[in-house]
């Protein structure tokens, strides 16, 4: 249970920090739009009327002046002289696969060995015929 949760709160973090709850907030907008629009228009005058610039929703507009919220606020990006930004470095210790012997260990034969003689077989038992 506690994994889950932990799971759920990382996913939605993830999805706040990103401003994927912006495109998420714009595709409901899109769909109410279109839903609406499809109820007395064809599906491609719909979609044309969804997606025309010129008539954005009040969710469309609200999600706009968020993003512009965001961009202003938004950390400044390097711009020069640091190609790549390392936040977490670690140095492993260098790891040496070498051993003080210089040739492979003699194995322990493994063949079985041969017997001379007959296998002795137990006289028959009594009484189980």
């Amino acid at each position: 249970m506690f994994r889950r949760v932990s799971v759920v709160s990382l996913l939605f973090a993830w999805l706040c920090a990103s401003s994927a709850m912006l495109d998420l907030a714009q595709v409901f907008a899109w769909t109410r739009m279109f839903a609406g629009y499809a109820r007395t228009e064809s599906f491609a005058a719909a979609a044309r009327e969804t997606f025309d610039p010129g008539k954005p929703c009040e969710v469309c507009r609200a999600v706009g002046r968020a993003r512009e919220a965001s961009d202003r606020h938004a950390p400044a990006v390097p711009t020069a002289g640091c190609g790549k930004l390392v936040l977490i470095f670690e140095r492993t210790a260098p790891f040496f696969g070498l051993s003080a012997r210089r040739t492979w260990p003699v194995a322990p034969s493994v063949r079985a060995q041969a017997r001379g003689t007959d296998v002795p077989v137990p006289p028959p038992r009594a009484g189980l015929a």
